[in-house]
This record gives structure tokens, C-alpha cells and sequence, in this order.
């Protein structure tokens, strides 16, 4: 393993999976008060977890992608389907995994999924 920190590690993939201006927006609304529950996520979810040599980013995507949604975390769902064009995770592999939940957590959870992922699509396609 290289001298790179967890946080080091964290930042670059962070940067890799959510783009630099996302970062840079979260860094720059950092305050005292959630300074270290920032630290906390970087080098934690994206320095440890995020970083991690078996699966690929594509598939750490999906697996996250499924359990946001299964779980109905609507804003953090939102943010990571953006995130798919830079993970490699594509529309079909969504539309499967929204079938996954809701199959095992739920018509209700994959109905609000289905519907965050189509108003994510349609602002990327006006772009």
C-alpha cells in the first residue's frame, strides 16, 4: 500500500466518481460545524469502502445506487445516478436494479427510484 492516506485516497476518488466542481461546492459550504463528519465520509465511504480493489467503480455505483433507493435516501439516489457517467453504470443497468428493489424492498421504493432517475436523465439530456 502507498504512503497515500485515507483521505488523500478519498479525495481523488471522490473527485473521480462525483466530479470536481460536486467537491468543490461540498468543500466550500464545510463549517465547524460538520467539518469532521466531512473528514468522516471521505476517508471512511470514499478513502476506505469507495477505494476498495474487488469490485469496480461501476459496480460499487450499483451496489450504492440500490441501496439508496431500496432505503428511499432520494437526495444522495439523485447524486449518484448523476454520478453513473463517470462510474460507467448505464441506464439499463439502473432500470435492472430498480427491479432488484423491487423485488426485495419494495414497489413503493423502486417507483420512487424509477421517478428520480427520469427527472436526473432528462436534465442530463437538456445539457
Amino acid at each position: 500500500m502507498s504512503d497515500e492516506t485515507a483521505h488523500q485516497r478519498g479525495m481523488k476518488v471522490r473527485r473521480k466518481v462525483l466530479g470536481n466542481a460536486h467537491v468543490d461546492r461540498a468543500e466550500a459550504g464545510k463549517t465547524d460545524f460538520d467539518r469532521d463528519f466531512q473528514r468522516f465520509i471521505t476517508e471512511g465511504a470514499w478513502g476506505s469502502v469507495w477505494s476498495g480493489k474487488h469490485f469496480s467503480l461501476r459496480e460499487r455505483s450499483i451496489v450504492t445506487i440500490a441501496l439508496l433507493a431500496a432505503l428511499g435516501h432520494e437526495e444522495e439516489l439523485a447524486m449518484h445516478l448523476r454520478a453513473t457517467r463517470n462510474t460507467g453504470a448505464t441506464a439499463e443497468d439502473m432500470r435492472e436494479v430498480f427491479m432488484h428493489v423491487a423485488v426485495y424492498a419494495g414497489v413503493p421504493a423502486a417507483n420512487s427510484a424509477f421517478r428520480i432517475a427520469k427527472q436526473v436523465y432528462a436534465e442530463e439530456n437538456k445539457a
